[in-house]
């Protein structure tokens, strides 16, 4: 699996409809803010959105020109979870490693989402291979040089895999073309998609981690202590070349506009595209202004983004959650 920043073909996302996830009021505002990032990665690649075609007149309505509309059906907006995982041979020719969707264990409708990536294979005529997995590309990262991250707790768990995570793990290193596995515990049963790890840390390039996270264990919060444990395995770990991990830290926004109480504020769940890096802002103007130098610097040569997407966040999560990158073949 190439890494995020290499060069794309497009951007594929997915419009959400389904009145059994949103109430009509909710899905207004998740179209928006879906619509607000698909229009800003416009300016910098294509974008495909995924939208039946009965539900496309009222997507265009809200979408740029520069989006092309692909007539597969969605039931919601998470293209990391549900899109294809693209990877590439040693010719640089693409396939589709086909992790299969269950609606993060079954907790809410999939019937449409569980098919786009195949329905995205075929469209674009790749091979789709079996991985033997069940789960989702948002809950792990990989460091484009062999070196993985997961947190068990959405892998090694019955409402996805009766596998153990070591199996997993040989699974996971197969699908992606990985050579090490780096497990955290995660937490499981706390949100809908038993933490992955796409909201905690984020591989910038081969053995560099960044990690949003405070400086303190609050152990009444168990996020905190979930997120130190996995700092502590990390500052542990050696990559695929047997590397120290260089680790930089990203601490939390705290005066921000939502006021809901599971609300993702993950700057890390922020998304590489060609030239620019699009991340959220939470109304937290230092935190904001802190978040957008820090990844102005580990991403030099590219324009750093920060749009509203508060609606999402209060969805369960973020940028990342909602892009999935089709990698440049050959």
């Amino acid at each position: 699996m190439p890494l995020e920043s290499g060069p794309h073909e497009r951007t594929i996302m997915q419009w959400p409809v389904n009145l059994d996830i949103y109430d009509r009021a909710s899905l207004g505002r998740v179209q928006s803010a879906i619509a607000r990032i698909a229009n800003r990665i416009a300016q910098y690649e294509p974008v495909a959105m995924l939208v039946a075609g009965g539900d496309a007149a009222s997507a265009r309505t809200q979408l740029s020109g520069a989006v092309e509309l692909w007539d597969i059906p969605t039931d919601d907006l998470w293209c990391r979870d549900s899109g294809p995982t693209f990877v590439r041979d040693a010719a640089g020719k693409l396939a589709v490693a086909h992790i299969r969707f269950n609606g993060w264990g079954n907790k809410q409708p999939h019937d449409h989402d569980a098919r786009i990536a195949e329905r995205v294979a075929e469209r674009l005529g790749l091979p789709l291979i079996e991985t033997g997995l069940v789960g989702e590309q948002g809950g792990v990262e990989h460091d484009g040089a062999g070196t993985l991250l997961a947190h068990a707790s959405c892998w090694a768990n019955p409402n996805r895999n009766r596998m153990s995570e070591s199996e997993i793990g040989e699974k996971l290193l197969r699908a992606l073309g990985g050579e090490k596995m780096i497990w955290a515990p995660g937490i499981a049963g706390k949100d809908i998609t038993d933490y992955h790890i796409d909201a905690l840390a984020r591989f910038v390039g081969p053995g560099k981690v960044l990690i949003q996270l405070g400086d303190e264990i609050d152990p009444d919060d168990p996020w905190s202590v979930s997120g130190h444990k996995t700092l502590n395995i990390l500052q542990k770990s050696t990559d695929a070349r047997g590397q120290k991990l260089q680790i930089v830290r990203l601490p939390d926004p705290m005066d921000i506009r939502s006021t809901k109480a599971d609300f993702v504020a993950s700057y890390v769940n922020y998304y590489v595209c060609n030239d620019a890096v699009i991340a959220a802002e939470f109304g937290d103007r230092a935190a904001d202004g802190h978040a957008r130098e820090l990844l102005q610097s580990l991403y030099p040569g590219r324009t750093v983004e920060m749009i509203e997407i508060d609606a999402i966040g209060e969805s369960g999560g973020g940028i990342h959650c909602a892009t999935q990158q089709q990698p440049k073949g050959a």
